[in-house]
């Protein structure tokens, strides 16, 4: 199978942000976001199976890959996974989809649980890769967690620090970051591997990761607070699936967690991976995908 085959590369404003995606297929609308430190690239296993039965939107988050990065600020706010969620929203109302399913993956799972939480109407079935509640991690970090994902902390830290840094050696960076399990550079498709460092090598990308992990340590946690003493929960179906050689079966009860911030049914579980689902045993993932999935 080529790369993305049948999928158009398109840009779209939202509120004055620029989305880059790839659309493909046809059917119900099925929205796919990407982690860090990659772009909706990461897809290209999944996708293209997935649009025999959907019409598949695979977006760049903001500030990754080529959609908008805005600037640094003191509060973080424009990284706030309530602004990622509502470009993320504003893409599929602007290309008719008011409701939609939706499947995502580390940061973008993060954008979409928010998504869910405001605009609850909008998604119809979800499903989270390789992620608990972000408040759930702060809330219960320790030792392991803080050595395990050391990064959450590291790249929270003042500008410009962790960007002076990244920006000493990006693709070495990138190998260590994304080397939870260890790997070789031969472990990303060459052309998904290629649009994660022309990504990272864009102006304002490393700023925007770096804002992005800092607003989920400030921001984001007053937005989860907030929902949570409102008793807002995901309401629609959700399927948790995580890799069985990362962290987050090894520290939580992934289904116990999410039951306890959801209203409706969840089910899931691991997959043969590390935190890389959807690239080391896509196979395994759209096993999962295809029963929960709508079409």
């Amino acid at each position: 199978m080529s790369f993305f085959d049948g999928f158009a590369l398109q840009t779209r404003e939202v509120d004055g942000m620029a989305v880059r995606f790839r659309r493909g297929g046809s059917g119900p609308p099925l929205l796919l976001l990407h982690g860090n430190p990659q772009t909706h690239a990461m897809w290209h296993r999944v996708a293209p199976v997935l649009a025999r039965r959907f019409t598949v939107i695979a977006a760049d988050i903001r500030g990754y890959g080529a959609s908008a990065k805005p600037a640094v600020s003191a509060d973080h706010a424009a990284y706030a996974k309530r602004e990622m969620a509502r470009d993320a929203l504003g893409l599929m109302r602007a290309l008719g989809f008011p409701r939609f399913q939706l499947v995502a993956h580390d940061r973008g799972a993060r954008v979409a649980h928010r998504l869910a939480l405001d605009a609850p109407e909008a998604v119809e079935r979800l499903c989270l890769m390789d992620i608990v509640p972000t408040l759930h991690h702060f809330e219960r970090a320790d030792m392991a967690f803080a050595m395990g994902y050391y990064h959450w902390f590291w790249l929270a830290q003042p500008h410009p620090g962790p960007e002076t840094l990244i920006r000493q050696d990006v693709e070495t960076w990138f190998d260590i970051h994304t080397s939870r399990e260890p790997k070789d550079r031969s472990f990303f498709h060459p052309e998904a591997r290629a649009d994660y460092l022309a990504a990272l090598r864009r102006p304002g990308t490393v700023e925007a990761i770096c804002e992005d992990y800092r607003a989920a340590a400030t921001i984001d946690l007053a937005h989860d607070r907030e929902s949570r003493a409102a008793g807002h929960r995901i309401a629609c179906p959700l399927l948790a699936l995580w890799g069985a050689k990362g962290k987050i079966g090894q520290w939580y009860e992934p289904l116990a967690v999410w039951r306890d911030h959801a209203t409706g049914p969840v089910s899931g579980g691991a997959v043969h991976s590390g935190h890389y689902l959807v690239e080391e045993a896509p196979e395994e993932v759209l096993a999962a995908l295809d029963p929960f999935l709508v079409a």
